[in-house]
């Protein structure tokens, strides 16, 4: 993970366990969404947010490593830009929990910078671009991103 990762706690509630006893798979994308948006008010600052700006998630992935089950410790979301393009960037995430060295969770989102006016997505302004560029590092590992490429029905044949 990259110097320049943000560290987030986000509580975890009883009510997000499921049948098993562990944190629900959908709570997680609740606790990237959380910690996504207190990043970016550190990432962008107080007074331009990105938020205001326009921004939509147009993916997300998440291996899930170990189950999470409630505790009174929050979740701790380690974050950082894992890639710039022109109108588009992700953010990699990683689930931990205070008070020990389980890794629960690898998570990868893409975001688009959106105008909301017109409906459409924008390029990435320059100071966006600056901000993100100032918590970039490497990707995290992700299955998909290490396994080979499954063929499809007709190249099989």
């Amino acid at each position: 993970m990259p110097e320049q990762r943000t560290v987030v706690e986000v509580p975890i509630r009883w009510s997000d366990m499921d049948a098993y006893g562990h944190v629900n798979n959908v709570q997680y994308l609740r606790y990237l969404e959380e910690a996504r948006v207190h990043a970016f008010r550190e990432w962008f600052g107080q007074d331009r947010s990105l938020l205001d700006e326009g921004v939509l998630v147009a993916r997300s992935e998440i291996d899930y490593l170990a189950p999470l089950t409630y505790s009174y410790e929050p979740a701790l979301i380690e974050m950082w830009c894992s890639r710039i393009s022109a109108a588009s960037f992700d953010i990699a995430y990683v689930v931990r929990k205070r008070g020990d060295d389980v890794t629960y969770a690898h998570a990868e989102s893409t975001l688009v910078t959106y105008d909301l006016k017109e409906g459409r997505p924008r390029r990435l302004g320059e100071w966006e671009r600056e901000a993100l560029t100032a918590v970039l590092g490497e990707p995290v590992r992700l299955r998909s991103h290490t396994r080979e490429r499954r063929l499809t029905a007709d190249e099989h044949r």
